[in-house]
């Protein structure tokens, strides 16, 4: 499993419109082959921190789904980010 995780950082009052503009790739993603989860949110405390967790099966289906990334105006927007992937060996459930 690969757990893509982070941050972005945009204009806090741009951020709303940002989020607005991902809801597709969103959608797109969770359907994607190897996808578990993948999600972004508003950060409850830092206006412009936009939050990013993704959970695929392999790398091989995080690359398929990529692609060639953020679109051109969302680049644009983005402020700072501090993002990354992680290799899970191992998984325990803390829900029954």
């Amino acid at each position: 499993m690969v757990i893509v995780a982070g941050h972005v950082i945009v204009a806090p009052e741009r951020r709303e419109d940002y989020l607005a503009g991902c809801v597709a790739v969103v959608e797109q993603a969770r359907v994607a082959p190897g996808c578990l989860d993948f999600s972004l949110t508003a950060d409850l405390v830092e206006p412009g921190r936009i939050n990013i967790l993704e959970r695929w099966e392999s790398q091989a289906d995080v690359e398929a789904f990529r692609g060639s990334g953020t679109s051109d105006e969302q680049a644009a927007e983005i402020l700072g980010a501090s993002v990354a992937e992680y290799d899970v060996a191992d998984v325990r459930s803390l829900t029954g």
